[in-house]
């Protein structure tokens, strides 16, 4: 096996993570070895973290196999004995090029700013630049505050010369990207908003194309950024939103900080500012003590904000958190309902492309004949294209899923 193979589970900041345990490793002179960057949101991402160490294994029979992330994080003890693993490593060690053999002369920059200094993804279109890690926050059903710690932001400076550094190497599309993004810059001096961080990267680094955000939380989306997401092009018209439910006690319970009714304002402020926005959105299914009717609201959710990008995580108790202590839903009617909100989801995202349909718009080149829209909307189109490159085309069609392009001069 040439170089390291990394394999990773969740969110988009452990997928930037694993970019930084590549160069680490590299850096620390490491190869052949077998890295598994975990991820404990869901007890199914920890069931195929550990299927995917015991199919490494296989596969490697001689390989190191080290295993990091939050389920490693959490419960180190249960990784400890799989007899497949050689080394454990914590959020904070996976990050430097010392956890990976003996320092080399370019471990002291990766020691000081692993957490956001790369210069790309290898075969990517887009790149991801983490400028906040942590949360302060303790909703009833996550485990992730207690893998990740605090909430701790990126100073701009160093968000700014990253950026510049992505553009140099290529790269027409950043993405922001944090375990709680909206909460950026309260740990900082002058307590500066996303909005305002957003504000000032686009103003010091004017040839960005395209800057998009991950995961907001509609309780912290601050006026400088409802600014921008009306006024400034360079900003995807792209929100994805953490709602994770529907039901104002269900809401309540997760410990959420908004209502169904900031819910749907939020979306119909995001549309009265910006109207091709589209919407995404994480929502739980199942979620302990959600009755019928509670779920319906959820359900009525995808309709009445209009989200058009349905994340549906089935519940799964979490060990330690409040939700894990309370009445559960039966696990047959929670797959039942994380179906039909799949459902629903799908029916949404197939209303939305056909809306498109007969518009433009500037698609990211993702590989050859495949991109994004500036709105996320997956496009086709027929003929080649630098992997990259951000085409104009005309949208021609759509099959539900995935809409037909055809570039324009």
């Amino acid at each position: 096996m040439d170089g390291n193979e990394i394999i990773t589970f969740g969110c988009r900041l452990n997928a930037f993570e694993s970019e930084v345990i590549r160069r680490a490793a590299t850096a620390a002179g490491l190869a052949g070895a077998v890295i598994v960057n975990t991820c404990a949101v869901t007890a199914e991402a920890e069931r195929q973290a550990r299927q995917a160490i015991r199919r490494a294994r296989r596969r490697h029979p001689e390989a190191p196999i080290i295993v990091t992330g939050c389920a490693a994080e959490l419960a180190p003890e249960r990784y400890a004995q799989m007899p497949e693993v050689d080394r454990l490593l914590d959020n904070r060690a996976k990050l430097l090029a010392s956890s990976y053999g003996i320092p080399t002369a370019a471990s002291p920059d990766l020691e000081a700013t692993a957490a956001h200094l790369i210069d790309g993804f290898e075969g990517r279109a887009r790149a991801f630049l983490q400028v906040q890690q942590g949360c302060d926050h303790r909703c009833t059903f996550c485990i992730i505050p207690y893998a990740r710690g605090p909430s701790r932001s990126v100073p701009i400076g160093d968000i700014a010369e990253q950026a510049r550094r992505f553009v140099a190497a290529g790269y027409s599309e950043v993405v922001l990207t944090g375990v709680d993004l909206t909460a950026y810059g309260a740990d900082l001096p002058g307590r500066p908003s996303l909005g305002q961080m957003v504000r000032r990267l686009l103003a010091a680094v004017p040839e960005l194309r395209r800057l998009r955000l991950s995961s907001l939380d509609p309780a912290e989306i601050d006026a400088e950024l409802w600014r921008l997401i009306g006024e400034e092009p360079r900003l995807m018209p792209h929100l994805h939103l953490s709602l994770q439910a529907g039901d104002d006690m269900i809401l309540k319970r997760m410990k959420r900080r908004h209502s169904r009714a900031a819910a749907i304002a939020v979306a119909r402020h995001a549309r009265a500012l910006r109207p091709e926005v589209a919407l995404g959105a994480d929502l739980i299914a199942g979620f302990p003590t959600e009755t019928e009717d509670m779920f319906c609201r959820s359900l009525d959710l995808v309709g009445e904000c209009g989200l058009a990008f349905v994340h549906v995580f089935p519940y799964s108790p979490r060990p330690g958190t409040p939700a894990a202590r309370m009445p559960p839903v039966p696990a047959a009617v929670v797959g039942e309902r994380a179906a039909r909100l799949r459902q629903a989801g799908a029916a949404a995202l197939a209303a939305e492309l056909r809306s498109r349909v007969g518009s433009r718009t500037e698609v990211l080149i993702e590989r050859p004949g495949s991109g994004r829209a500036a709105f996320y909307g997956a496009v086709n189109f027929s003929g080649g294209g630098e992997v990259g490159a951000v085409s104009p085309m005309r949208l021609v069609g759509s099959d539900g899923r995935r809409l037909v392009g055809e570039p324009v001069e």
